[in-house]
């Protein structure tokens, strides 16, 4: 292993969460600006070696101490509008224009009451499962550089893990929030589908995969970040999370060990799986084995709906990103994600019939196996090195190994249903677990989360 890297050190964040920060600021121990400042000597104590920010907001100021979580450094991902930033999703073939406005999600991440000191970095369009490129440095995981932080939120989840900031924006389309989650150690909250404002890109999809959020240390500050945003909700048949504090009742969790590829789950992810099953059954939880809730025909028509994301950015990306947009540079992955989908795109249809109707196909297996919440690893194999899903690997191995990888997160994104990934082992790099639930039952996904945070010892 290579020494790992962090920025801990004993200044006004010192081992704060984010609810740790604010009531800091509030009980006046320390400041907003000792808090901003603290986050800006942190990143640059250790951002050449984790190189995971991709802009940082000139002569930035703290924000005003108000809201629930005033005063708290953040960043924002590099596919979500800063007002004054550019926001490339990762890609050179995107101008460096600075946005002109906040996206809707900024605005609501400033109206937590958080400051945001810059943009963090995210592979070509957030098409693939590590934070990494064909002519740029990876980002790196802080428990060892040599590794994948995960991704497509990456540089969010290396600046959390690393202590850079309590807190950071994050969103998901295919486990892009669970994936880095598990792979740093970290709390990943994929919402319900219409429980945050729709991103830019989501609003013209015929299938709304994507769902922003943040990625955290500790349960709290991701149940604290869901209470302050959700009374936003553009969904107003949603139930209210509310503010999460603690465990809940008893609940009945359907274990499901083996996703719908042909790829075996790894020996560690599936032993902590296990493992985490039975804390939850002597608990006190009902908890039993499922089957899937859809087959291997699920896994073809996500990866079909992935390049068809692809052929869209690839040929229509000055619709999306502006005339400067310039389809030469994107990476060799992405326009072959684009051919792949133009060869098969008589399918387009039909794959995208069946994506919409997962929704029901999930609600349905969950009333016919008798729970309410399904427990499953993140990823089928622990994090791999730095170079394993490089976009510089030939296409069809790259393919196959994120088929095999990303084999249980892209359900919760097509079915819109709530999901979130816990640290339960290491081994030795942190390893997660995977809880989702029916549609606005996210409080039921933290309440269990919470409990598993009180059984691990700290990962």
């Amino acid at each position: 292993m290579l020494p790992s890297i962090h920025a801990y050190s004993d200044d006004a964040l010192g081992t704060l969460d984010a609810v740790g920060v604010t009531h800091a600021i509030a009980d006046a121990r320390i400041s907003a600006t000792e808090a901003h400042d603290a986050a800006l000597a942190r990143a640059a104590s250790v951002d050449s070696r984790l190189r995971a920010i991709a802009h940082l907001i000139p002569q930035s100021a703290p924000q005003t101490p108000q809201g629930a979580l005033g005063g708290v450094p953040t960043f924002v991902k590099d596919n979500t509008r800063v007002a004054g930033l550019p926001a490339r999703s990762g890609s050179h073939a995107v101008p460096t224009s600075p946005a002109r406005t906040d996206a809707a999600v900024t605005a609501t991440i400033r109206a937590t009451g958080m400051g945001i000191l810059g943009i963090s970095r995210m592979p070509e369009f957030g098409f693939n499962a590590t934070t990494e490129f064909e002519t740029e440095p990876p980002t790196r995981n802080p428990w060892d550089p040599a590794f994948s932080p995960g991704a497509s939120s990456g540089g969010a989840a290396a600046l959390v893990a690393a202590g850079v900031v309590p807190i950071a924006h994050g969103n998901d389309g295919g486990g892009s929030i669970r994936i880095p989650a598990a792979a740093c150690g970290l709390v990943g909250l994929k919402a319900t589908r219409g429980r945050i404002a729709k991103s830019a890109n989501a609003t013209t999809m015929p299938v709304n995969i994507i769902s922003d959020g943040v990625l955290t240390r500790t349960v709290r500050d991701t149940a604290a970040f869901w209470a302050a945003v959700d009374t936003r909700r553009p969904d107003r048949r949603l139930p209210t999370i509310g503010h999460v504090t603690g465990p809940g009742p008893r609940r009945r969790i359907g274990v499901l060990l083996d996703s719908v590829t042909d790829v075996p789950t790894d020996a560690r992810i599936r032993q902590a799986t296990v493992r985490t099953a039975d804390l939850l059954a002597d608990a006190g939880h009902i908890v039993q084995e499922i089957q899937p809730p859809v087959d291997r025909s699920f896994a073809d028509d996500f990866l079909h709906y992935w390049s068809m994301l692809a052929f869209a950015a690839q040929h229509a990306g000055k619709l999306s990103f502006g005339r400067g947009f310039d389809a030469s540079q994107t990476e060799g992955f992405t326009r072959s994600l684009a051919r792949r989908f133009w060869r098969r795109s008589i399918a387009t249809p039909a794959v995208i019939a069946r994506l919409r109707a997962s929704a029901a196909r999930v609600s349905r297996a969950f009333d016919a196996q008798g729970i309410d919440t399904m427990l499953s690893p993140v990823v089928a194999s622990t994090t791999p090195e730095l170079g394993y899903l490089s976009p510089a690997v030939d296409f069809n191995a790259l393919i196959d190994r994120l088929v095999g990888f990303v084999s249980f997160t892209p359900l919760a994104n097509a079915s819109g249903q709530p999901a979130i990934s816990v640290p339960v082992a290491s081994s030795p790099l942190p390893i997660g677990v995977q809880l989702s639930a029916r549609h606005g039952h996210e409080r039921t996904l933290l309440e269990l989360a919470y409990e598993l945070e009180e059984m691990q010892p700290a990962v």
